[in-house]
Formats: C-alpha cells, structure tokens, sequence
C-alpha cells in the first residue's frame, strides 16, 4: 500500500461523494464484501508482480468484475492475448473466464522517471455466465496445469509426468478429445481443454 499517498489522495477525492476509499491490500479484498452482487469494474495501473494473481483473485471471485480495463507490462498483455499456438497457462487462465484486447500501448517515455519497459492498456470483457462450476474449473486447471509443465515436451508427456498417470492412459485420453499427442500446451484451445478433462473425468 502506497500510504504516503493516502492523505493527497482524501484532499483530491472528498468533493466527489460517490468515490469511497478502501484501505486494503487489493488481493485480500472480497469483492462481494464491497459490491455485494451488484455489476462492476476494475480499472487499475498493476505492477508486474500482482498482475497475474490479480486477475486469478477478481476472475475467481463470487461476483467477478463484468468488465476489467488495466494498465501493465506490454510483454505480459501480447501473451494474454495470444491466439492458440502460443498460448501460456496466464492466457488460458484470462481466456476461460473472458474476450482480452489490447486496446492502446504506452511508451516508458510517458513516464516520469521512464520505466525500463513499455506498457499496454488491456481490456477484458468478461463471459457472463463462466463454464463449469467452481470444483469442476478447478480440476481443467488441475490438467492444464500439468500440460504446461513441461512446454518443451510433447502433450502426452506432459500429461503423464504432470498428471502422474500412465502414458497409455494419457494417449487414450486424448484420442477421445480428438487431440493429437504429440502437439504442445501452448497449441490447445480453451474448447480442447475443457474436452480433455471430460475425457480424463469419465
């Protein structure tokens, strides 16, 4: 928490009554505890090293944001973007839940001091009604997960040593999601997942 900054902030906000300062560590707040089951938005500037549990904590959350509009790492938003082929377990974990864009880019030079990198402003439209119930998205992500453990292997040795199954079984498995074995995590689309884990569910 930036709490030097509190007290600028209370003077620059106390004329607008419908602005209410929470002074709280941002993945310890329980969005239903704020909003109850009331729509809203998260608009933030995220430093690298919250991005990812950021958007895991909010995207997970009971009442999730309809919309999510932030500012970070230009590397981070080209992967939460990728299409299928060089897909990342972040962007599978953002494209489950919703349609990510990158919608502007910003220069380190529009900083002051310039940070080392440039960075990107990334909107997420997110679904309105996400697939699965909460244990079931849990265990795709128990299986993708495992598939992206080993990027270098192929799938169905990523499975087996990430699942720590059989390599028969693993094959098997996907034969009936129609996926070839020796394709790569990174190539798989969120439809295929889900198809695997029935697969394995059965």
């Amino acid at each position: 928490l930036e709490r030097d900054m509190l007290t600028l902030l209370a003077k620059t906000t106390h004329n607008y009554p419908n602005v209410e300062l929470i002074v709280r560590n941002l993945l310890f707040l329980d969005p239903t505890e704020v909003f109850g089951e009331e729509p809203y938005k998260l608009v933030a500037n995220l430093p690298y090293y919250i991005t990812a549990p950021t958007f895991r904590h909010f995207l997970e959350s009971a009442n999730a944001p309809r919309l999510i509009v932030v500012m970070v790492q230009q590397e981070v938003a080209q992967r939460i973007v990728a299409a299928p082929g060089d897909l990342s377990l972040l962007a599978v974990s953002i494209q489950f839940y919703g349609r990510p864009q990158i919608v502007a880019h910003v220069p380190s030079g529009a900083f002051y001091p310039a940070p080392k990198v440039d960075s990107a402003i990334l909107r997420i439209e997110v679904h309105d009604q996400v697939p699965l119930s909460i244990e079931e998205r849990n265990r795709v992500f128990r299986v993708v997960q495992a598939g992206f453990s080993a990027r270098r292997k192929q799938l169905h040795n990523a499975l087996t040593s990430g699942l720590h199954q059989k390599n028969e079984d693993v094959r098997a498995w996907l034969a009936a999601a129609h996926i070839d074995p020796s394709r790569r995590a990174e190539t798989l689309s969120i439809e295929e997942w889900i198809q695997l884990w029935r697969e394995i569910e059965k």
